[in-house]
């Protein structure tokens, strides 16, 4: 019975540290995923946007001396949720000021034009909405 117990609790720990992400700091209001190599906008200005606005808050974004910032796909803002967590489902020691709603994406929904795919940090679900509703937004640079 012993053994299983260490077991299974070893196997509870490497299942939550995989979801964990492995980030770091960059001490410009930026964090870098290890594992992606993408840059990411450390803190959300608690203000909800349009797709179209968020696409154009991102690219107008100018953070840790650089401008290159867009809107993330949905597979890289998917690819910073904790699955770990609930409410939110993000780590927030890394990207602190997280609301615990829908981000906005850049990727359109396929069978209707007028969506786009949202990623929500409550749960870490994936869903879309239409692009004149207000999201969060949460910007990032590099990948493609």
């Amino acid at each position: 019975m012993k053994i299983c117990l260490v077991i299974l609790t070893g196997l509870l720990t490497l299942v939550s540290s995989a979801y964990a992400g492995d980030f770091s700091d960059n001490n410009n209001g930026t964090i870098t995923d290890n594992v992606t190599g993408l840059v990411w906008q450390q803190s959300d200005d608690y203000i909800s946007r349009s797709w179209e606005q968020a696409i154009s808050y991102c690219e107008a974004l100018v953070l840790g001396r650089t401008s290159d910032w867009r809107l993330p796909n949905v597979k890289e803002l998917r690819s910073i949720v904790d699955e770990s967590k609930i409410n939110p489902a993000i780590d927030l020691d890394m990207f602190r000021r997280t609301v615990w709603s829908g981000y906005w994406t850049s990727t359109t929904y396929n069978k209707i034009s007028t969506d786009a795919w949202v990623v929500e940090f409550a749960y870490g679900y994936v869903d879309y909405s239409y692009k004149i509703f207000s999201y969060y937004v949460r910007c990032v640079r590099g990948g493609s």
